[in-house]
């Protein structure tokens, strides 16, 4: 989808369908929508007093021109309540909105800068919120569809552009700025989306490992990539574990972006690549277990992020690594009580294989501790338990400091993509203790999710760190503003964010 800036009036537009706003108890539009209504003879209004547009956020009526207007259609979009009108209402009343317009077999689309007028938000961010509703909200993966309807809508039915139409010509350049970030921003997510949606026959290590360099290459990033050889070389006992049982061998990807040459500082970013999730030899039900497919959502996460920082290109050093191997049961594959060592030397005896992300994320602790980088932060959808506690709602995080901790939930408030503080309990680490290696892979049941930290934690050492838990979040089961069915891209926004006000802040 096309997306720009052009000035003028937008009841002057020849789009396909216009997008206009009202806020719930507003019973006389003013404004763009007021002059759009005028210009229909009354219409909306008309409307609102017979109660069929109420101004509810979500809500987006249709409304016909019948040649009152270049357009044949308006939407006009709620935005439920003024007191609770945020940057996050723009994304999402853009992304439900276009996609009631594509349902409309509407090519083009034209829409008035949301919140920048009646709320007096800063054009630029509501700029940078309509590009983001509008390529998140409208995404679908199609990629094995071989054409009739998706979704209930014809195939080739995408939206061709969104135009941005604004009288004040002064604020075209913040608008253009915000329109391109907004763009990375989006397409960070859908990249990550398009990993985590991919059938597993299609994204083994190999192809995720293949994913990752034509990121590095369009973003000019550096890129390496290990093979089992190497990882056997470089004594990766616990990635190799999770692997050995599958005939698609494990990868281990090194991506960088070089900011700040000046510097000797360098983030970490860690995600879990697990292609497939069987269970290994302890062997998850069946039920549900096509989703396990996403179990590399953490993966996807940190290369589109990293992707996307090479493309805004923020003064700060990145290095992210991604450990991807897929978990299945066979012949070869690690049994539970067998002992596997992770880079650093430490074995690990491996009570259930179903806890196969951890034991990938310790070699790659380890090999980002070797490297030095600080902060690390791993991505991973590790934990059922954190699914339980938190639900689709906020995506769990721990962090042993209070400045990584902070920047996080102020990077989350700021996509939309709401994170929550987990405790770290160190007690809880006695529950890894082995009888017969240095750590056991799984603990106490209760508080599996802070059990799952610790056991990252044993390996972290003091390095500042922090652990995010997405698998609660990582997909959606409904349509609902900038998300759709199947993956979320979750948190691949947050952790874009994060990067910039880490490196602004340094």
């Amino acid at each position: 989808m096309d997306i720009k800036v052009e000035s003028g009036d937008i009841t002057k537009s020849a789009a396909k369908a216009i997008i206009v706003n009202l806020f719930q108890g507003v019973t006389s539009p003013g404004g763009a929508t007021g002059a759009v209504d005028k210009a229909l003879d009354g219409g909306i209004a008309a409307l609102i007093a017979e109660g069929e547009i109420k101004g509810k956020r979500g809500e987006v009526a249709l409304v016909h021109s019948l040649g009152k207007l270049p357009t044949p259609r308006v939407l006009v979009a709620g935005l439920g309540k003024q007191d609770d009108f945020t940057i996050d209402v723009i994304r999402d009343v853009v992304g439900t909105a276009l996609r009631r317009a594509r349902a409309t077999g509407a090519k083009t689309v034209a829409t008035i800068l949301h919140g920048a007028g009646i709320a007096g938000l800063d054009p630029e961010e509501c700029a940078q919120a309509i590009a983001e509703g509008a390529l998140m909200g409208g995404y679908r993966f199609r990629k094995y569809k071989n054409g009739g309807s998706v979704d209930g809508e014809e195939a080739g039915s995408d939206i061709e552009s969104l135009t941005i139409v604004e009288s004040d010509k002064g604020k075209a350049a913040a608008i253009k700025k915000g329109i391109e970030r907004g763009q990375i921003m989006a397409q960070a997510a859908n990249f990550t989306r398009d990993m985590a949606n991919e059938p597993a026959n299609e994204l083994p290590p190999s192809a995720l490992a293949a994913r990752a360099q034509e990121l590095a290459k369009d973003a000019g990033l550096e890129i390496e990539v290990w093979d089992e050889k190497k990882l056997t070389a470089a004594g990766m006992g616990a990635l190799m574990g999770v692997g050995i049982g599958s005939v698609a061998p494990p990868r281990f990807i090194i991506m960088k972006y070089k900011g700040d040459p000046s510097s000797k500082k360098v983030l970490g970013l860690l995600g879990k690549g697990i292609t497939f999730d069987s269970g290994g030899i302890s062997i998850k039900p069946a039920a549900g277990m096509e989703a396990m497919k996403g179990d590399m959502s953490g993966a996807a996460a940190v290369l589109s992020t990293t992707w996307a920082i090479g493309k805004l290109k923020p003064k700060i050093n990145l290095t992210c690594i991604v450990p991807t191997a897929e978990n299945m049961p066979s012949g070869s594959a690690t049994r539970p009580g067998d002992v596997v060592r992770a880079m650093n030397g430490k074995t690990i005896e491996v009570i259930n294989t179903d806890a196969e992300g951890r034991l990938i994320l310790a070699d790659a602790i380890c090999y980002a501790n070797q490297e030095k980088l600080s902060p690390i932060i791993d991505v991973a959808t590790l934990t059922g338990a954190m699914q339980i506690a938190l639900g689709p709602g906020a995506t769990g995080f721990f962090a042993t400091t209070d400045e990584v901790a902070n920047g996080l939930t102020e990077a989350g408030a700021k996509s939309g993509e709401q994170m929550w503080r987990m405790p770290l309990i160190g007690a809880y680490a006695e529950g890894l203790r082995s009888n017969v290696a240095d750590i056991k892979n799984t603990g106490l049941r209760n508080g599996g999710a802070i059990s799952a930290a610790e056991f990252l934690h044993f390996f972290v050492g003091d390095t500042e760190w922090a652990h995010i838990d997405m698998a609660g979040t990582d997909e959606s089961d409904k349509e609902k503003g900038v998300w759709v069915k199947g993956s979320t891209g979750i948190p691949t926004r947050t952790l874009i964010n994060f990067v910039l006000g880490w490196a602004a802040k340094k």
